[in-house]
């Protein structure tokens, strides 16, 4: 049979869900006042045409990938303050005199936090990936008269097996791709696996249309014979105008649906993909993250009142929370490096956060 809340189930979820909205809303807050301070000291000083308005737009449009980030600690504290709060009022109590289980009422919040984390990950996410673009694009504009006295070389790289080739530009005209004083460098890609430098192409510009780079103003060059000068000349390209320019964002800014062809294309151009694979199995194991926090939370506070050392407990389980976060951090920083593989970087704080609340619940709940 499908299994069914009762009331006194959907009471304590109500109140769950309640703890976490509050408590998502104040670090929203709190994110979104920083950002704002600190856009106004970077950008408002800066770029002296940015109003008020539009850093507080910026603000707004960078919070979403921070809050994203943080979203483990509103389940954390939200669950936390609704299960003190029930054993402050004495409802914990006359539910275990009644004879509920605590795993009736846990199991719901438990996979409610699934729920929201699978939302997260395939809807909030792309979102806020979105808006971390948009935000890095609108900063850009706002810094480019502070920024006019620096380098801002760009550099693309694309193959397959049979060739490589390295594009540098000195700029880019958005939307789209069209840059400006370009060189290409293509190398041949030999059997054994070497690169063998091919030819190279100077240009004045170059535009990413219909899967071919057109050069404009062209002059090449090949080992051991004379530069040819032509008006235009075409280079096939596995890049289109997204994902040339995702080449430019971090892995925060590439939406859950895009990783994976992320992952195939930089692996094809013969980048690695460690930060890609990293962040793609770090939001798959986001439902299992806040899962966790919340057994967490809740474990730690279903200490009876009249027993004494609630508060302690629950400020044990807040600390063991940011331990469990910090440690995500370390395990996410090995897994970029390569020390670690992706896949145990990402899965092992959640899965060691739920096994915690896990073995704390059976010695709170069965002796």
């Amino acid at each position: 049979m499908p299994f069914k809340l009762g009331q006194i189930e959907r009471y304590v979820l109500i109140r769950t869900l309640l703890g976490v909205a509050m408590a998502l809303a104040v670090i929203a807050t709190i994110i979104l006042l920083i950002n704002f301070v600190e856009l106004s000291r970077t950008v408002g000083v800066r770029a002296k045409d940015a109003s008020s308005t539009q850093v507080f737009g910026l603000a707004v449009l960078e919070s979403p990938t921070v809050i994203l980030l943080l979203l483990p600690f509103a389940f954390l504290f939200g669950v936390l303050g609704a299960f003190v709060n029930l054993n402050r009022r004495s409802e914990l109590i006359a539910m275990r005199a009644a004879g509920v289980s605590a795993w009736r009422f846990i199991f719901p919040a438990a996979s409610a936090a699934v729920a929201i984390g699978v939302i997260t990950v395939i809807a909030l996410n792309p979102i806020a990936s979105a808006m971390s673009d948009r935000f890095q694009r609108l900063e850009s504009r706002l810094m480019e008269g502070y920024l006019d006295d620096q380098p801002k070389a760009i550099w693309i790289r694309q193959g397959d097996k049979h060739r490589q080739i390295i594009i540098r530009a000195k700029s880019n005209e958005l939307p789209g791709v069209h840059m400006k004083d370009v060189s290409v460098f293509i190398y041949t890609l030999d059997p054994d696996g070497s690169l063998r430098f091919s030819r190279r192409v100077d240009a004045k510009q170059a535009t990413l249309e219909h899967g071919q780079w057109l050069l404009t103003g062209a002059r090449e060059g090949q080992p051991g014979q004379q530069a040819q000068t032509f008006d235009a000349i075409t280079i096939p390209s596995t890049l289109n105008q997204r994902t040339a320019l995702e080449r430019f964002s971090s892995p925060a800014a590439i939406p859950f649906w895009g990783l994976p062809g992320m992952i195939a294309r930089t692996e094809r151009a013969g980048f690695s993909a460690t930060p890609y694979r990293l962040q793609f199995q770090t939001l798959l194991a986001t439902p299992l993250m806040f899962a966790a926090m919340s057994v967490l939370a809740a474990a730690f506070s279903l200490r009876l009142l009249r027993l004494g050392g609630l508060a302690g407990l629950a400020g044990s389980g807040v600390a063991l929370g940011f331990i469990f976060f910090f440690m995500n951090q370390l395990c996410n920083a090995l897994g970029k490096g390569d020390v670690i593989p992706a896949v145990v970087a990402a899965w092992t704080p959640p899965v060691l956060a739920l096994l915690a609340g896990f073995t704390l619940l059976c010695y709170t709940e069965d002796g």
